[in-house]
């Protein structure tokens, strides 16, 4: 019965795809939604996008180790998608571009370091989109007779599908329904049967030892890592911008980004007590990234239980989807245009692939090619939690300060924003060197060094040109509205 509950919702996620794709006639529609999402869906599918495996699985599994501390990981992700909305969104939404990149060269100017930046983004899309693709196989792989590779081949066709056939529009439609049953499932479910298995608050009193229910039991340096990461990289990730560009307005940006964030952050608590529970009733797993599906099978009723299982996939998938899009967007927008320019490309050629007008055909292009080197190195790629460290290290450590000081400081220029992230990156990696991959210091090291050089630099350097500024300020205006 569980299975065929996955089944069924694999089926509908296509054939919402086939049917998001005749609004998809446009490249502003494929890659954005049109800018046209309210508050309604703008909430679910940021709420979706952000609410990951290692949001699902992985937030319980910390609950299982930690008990109620291991919520922090998700509440940092949606303290970081709070100072986000609250602070930065309107203005994000009002400049109507499609990337990160985009937006740096908008607020510096060509000589902005966006080109160097758009390679640092693509890796971080890839990796996001790959740890959700493997994730997600982990769950095929228990409930269907078939090995990693095929469970992986499987959700990469699922999810490549209805990714490509409507671009956003389908993600967003999608991402409704996945935010339907990750709510149904972990909230309505799992949560209610997890806690009853465990024998209510008082009996997971006795069963376990009093650190389970200390928000602190993680300990001190490893929250403020979760923060650091996480949180920090809700700020500039493009897979986060470009959910924020898919709103109507300002307001939807803001006010549906923070509903979205209040939202993940009772997740969050949610997880944690499921793996309190889960540490209670099934003391002896193997891993802690089990409990989320063993909880599901083992004490929660056949019929509910794939219904539970479904929400976890749907979560996975939701950021899967969402994270392939956007690589495929910075290919489209950034890195292939920026490579064909240095191969003498034309360049009305280049601007056109960079427009509202671009080629519909050849997005969906892009996103079949992004797709399946996803699912390509999802199965060769042992190691994700590595991989995925770098990427948030380099991303956070390297454009953190040049992208949030040109939205906050009006004196930032190009060069302060190039060297900036050029000396942030290369302090970021001889941390990792240094330190190990796996340490807090790098990060550190890359956000302090960024910072300082790029006061300095953009102090000493020329001032932004005033036909660059004016253009900034024009885009910004509706964001006082």
């Amino acid at each position: 019965m569980n299975v065929l509950v996955i089944v069924l919702y694999l089926v509908v996620m296509v054939a919402v795809g086939m049917w998001a794709a005749r609004r998809a006639r446009t490249a502003t529609d494929y890659r954005v939604a049109g800018r046209r999402l309210g508050a309604g869906l703008y909430t679910s599918t940021m709420a979706a996008v952000v609410l990951g495996g290692a949001s699902t699985v992985g937030g319980v599994g910390l609950g299982y180790q930690y008990g109620i501390s291991g919520m922090w990981l998700v509440v940092a992700i949606a303290t970081g998608l709070a100072v986000l909305s609250l602070f930065f969104a309107a203005r994000i939404q009002s400049l109507r571009v499609f990337t990160v990149s985009q937006m740096l060269q908008l607020r510096y100017g060509a000589a902005g370091g966006a080109t160097a930046s758009s390679f640092v983004m693509l890796a971080y899309t890839l990796m996001i989109a790959v740890t959700s693709t493997a994730a997600y196989a982990a769950i095929f792989s228990v409930l269907f007779p078939i090995s990693r590779p095929w469970a992986i081949l499987l959700g990469g066709v699922v999810v490549i599908a209805y990714s490509v056939l409507g671009g956003m529009w389908s993600i967003t439609l999608t991402d409704l329904m996945q935010f339907v049953f990750m709510t149904v499932g972990v909230f309505a479910i799992l949560l209610p049967f997890s806690l009853a298995a465990g024998g209510g608050w008082t009996g997971l009193g006795e069963r376990l030892g009093t650190s389970f229910f200390s928000p602190g039991a993680m300990g001190f340096q490893a929250i403020l890592t979760q923060f650091v990461v996480y949180g920090f990289g809700m700020l500039i990730g493009q897979d986060i911008w470009q959910r924020v560009f898919t709103a109507r307005s300002p307001a939807v940006a803001r006010w549906g980004g923070l509903a979205a964030a209040a939202y993940v952050a009772v997740y969050g608590v949610a997880g944690a007590l499921i793996g309190t529970a889960a540490a209670a009733v099934l003391p002896t797993l193997d891993a802690p990234e089990e409990a989320f599906a063993a909880m599901a099978q083992y004490h929660v009723p056949v019929g509910l239980g794939g219904v539970v299982l479904a929400a976890g996939v749907a979560a996975m998938m939701s950021t899967a989807s969402g994270a392939s899009i956007a690589a495929a967007t910075v290919a489209r927008v950034d890195v292939v245009p920026t490579l064909r320019g240095l191969l003498g490309a034309a360049p009305e050629d280049v601007a056109r692939a960079r427009s509202e007008n671009a080629s519909v055909l050849k997005d969906r292009v892009y996103v079949v090619v992004v797709g399946l080197v996803i699912t390509g190195l999802s199965m060769t790629v042992s190691s994700t939690v590595v991989a995925l460290t770098i990427a948030y290290d380099l991303l956070v450590g390297g454009l953190l300060v040049a992208v949030l000081g040109g939205l906050v400081w009006r004196r930032g220029t190009a060069a302060g924003a190039m060297w900036s992230m050029a000396v942030g990156v290369v302090a970021t990696v001889v941390g990792m060197v240094v330190f190990g991959v796996m340490a807090n210091t790098p990060i550190y090291l890359g956000l302090l060094a960024s910072a300082v050089v790029f006061v300095v630099v953009s102090l000493v350097s020329t001032p932004t040109a005033p036909h660059v500024t004016d253009e900034w300020n024009r885009r910004i205006q509706e964001s006082k509205a």
